[in-house]
This record gives structure tokens, C-alpha cells and sequence, in this order.
């Protein structure tokens, strides 16, 4: 069995005196221990090498993992922006779709539209003569906003519609108004009663006279009629309860 001594910087090598023959030169156990010290040191730098090794393997096997981790991440990351994409693209050209239609429409509404204000105007004509002034007012700003590049096509056709709208309402609705009334080169202020589009009305304000509109014009009623178109004057006002009135209509011309 050896044993081994450190004396600075070698290996002191001690064998059991029965075992190992002396050494009769010095110079022989010294090749020898610097032979061992050598083989040891080797040995421990081999060792390190080995150890460094294994650790930069261990290194290099975790940075593996994880490069593995974050590819697997990007992979799900890539896939679901590839999703996103995908709805996108369907979603612009829906888009695109709708400003073909929106152009489409937009060329076919605009006719439309200006043929709906030419019907306003040819339907006022022909109705009963209530509120001139305002329902030619209505028809020009109407014909003014269709020349207006800074109005939607949309606000366009929202106000056309509400002008309808308004006419529409004029049809069962009654109203009392003050204005004046022109026939031949007369013209004086009157009181106006309109009852839907049945019968338009006139009373004077001191009540001496009364008309009704007909097809050919305004028609002077009797003195009979004075007194109820006063009453129906009150009512549209609100100024009396609604009540039973006898008023005279126009009777409609039959073509023979």
C-alpha cells in the first residue's frame, strides 16, 4: 500500500519497508515523484476540462430548452396572427364591397331624389293654397341642398323625407293661421282655417265675410257660414273645446 506526503512541490512517495526495495540514487526518486505530480496534475486539469465541459453542455442543453420554449410560443403567437390577418382581409373587403354599393346606391338615389322634390312641387301646385310662403320656402331649400357638395347624400335625403313627412302630417291635422289673402288686385289679411285637405277657410277679421276655397278659386259663402268658421277657428286654436261643426265642402268634379 503507498501513501502519499506533500513536501512543496511534489508528492513525497512512502512505501512500507518490507514491501519496496531502497531507492540507492536520489536522482531516480526524484524523476519519479516529478513523473507522478505530472501525471496528477494532468489528471486534475483533464478533470476540470471534463468538469467545464459538462457544464457548458448543461449550459448549452438549458439554452436549447428554452430556444425549444420561446419557438413554440412564437409558433401559437405567428398562428394566431395569422387568424387576425385573415379576418382582417375578409373583413376590408366587406368593406370594400359595401363602398361599391354605397357609390351604386349613391348614383341611383340622387335621380330618385330630385324626382321626389319635382313630385313635391307638382303636388303643392295642385293642393289646397295653405301656407304658400312657407311650403314654396321648403321646396327651394330643398332644391338648394341638392346643390351642396358639403351635405351627405344621406342628411339629403333625411330632409326630403322629413318635408314629406310634413305634408303628410298637413293631412289630418287642422290649423288656424293669419295671412293675406289675394284675389284679382285686392289683397287684405284674413284668418285661415284649414281642416286636413277637406276644405281651406277664410274669415275676415271683423267677420263680415267668409269664403271657402273650390276648384276654380275662392268662393264667398252666405252669412250662415260666418259663425261656424268662427267657432272652427276657436277650436284649431284651442281656444274652444272640440265641438260638432257645419262647414260647406267642395264637391268634387266629375269628368264626363
Amino acid at each position: 500500500m503507498q501513501k502519499y506526503k506533500w513536501i512543496g512541490r511534489h508528492w513525497l512517495v512512502a512505501s512500507l519497508l518490507t514491501a519496496i526495495p531502497l531507492i540507492s540514487q536520489s536522482g531516480s526518486l526524484e524523476n519519479a515523484i516529478d513523473s507522478q505530480v505530472k501525471t496528477d496534475v494532468s489528471a486534475q486539469q483533464s478533470q476540470k476540462k471534463i468538469d467545464g465541459l459538462a457544464d457548458e453542455t448543461t449550459q448549452l442543453l438549458d439554452e436549447y430548452r428554452e430556444t425549444l420554449r420561446q419557438t413554440e410560443s412564437l409558433r401559437t403567437y405567428n398562428d394566431q396572427l395569422d387568424k387576425i390577418v385573415s379576418s382582417q382581409q375578409k373583413e376590408l373587403e366587406s368593406i370594400t364591397d359595401q363602398l361599391r354599393n354605397i357609390e351604386s346606391t349613391q348614383r341611383d338615389i340622387v335621380p330618385l331624389m330630385l324626382k321626389m322634390i319635382d313630385t313635391m312641387v307638382q303636388f303643392v301646385a295642385l293642393d289646397l293654397p295653405f301656407l304658400p310662403k312657407e311650403r314654396q320656402a321648403r321646396i327651394v331649400q330643398l332644391q338648394s341642398l341638392m346643390e351642396r357638395a358639403d351635405v351627405s347624400i344621406a342628411e339629403k335625403y333625411r330632409r326630403i323625407l322629413e318635408a314629406y313627412q310634413v305634408e303628410t302630417e298637413y293631412g289630418r291635422t287642422i290649423e288656424a293661421y293669419r295671412d293675406d289673402l289675394t284675389v284679382g288686385d285686392v289683397s287684405r289679411t284674413v284668418d285661415f282655417l284649414r281642416i286636413g285637405r277637406v276644405g281651406l277657410y277664410y274669415l275676415t277679421l271683423d267677420g263680415a265675410e267668409a269664403g271657402m276655397w273650390n276648384n276654380n278659386g275662392w268662393q264667398v259663402l252666405s252669412s250662415e257660414y260666418r259663425k261656424p268658421i268662427s267657432q272652427a277657428l276657436k277650436v284649431a286654436m284651442k281656444q274652444l273645446p272640440p265641438d260638432l261643426l257645419v262647414l260647406p265642402l267642395k264637391t268634387p268634379e266629375v269628368t264626363p
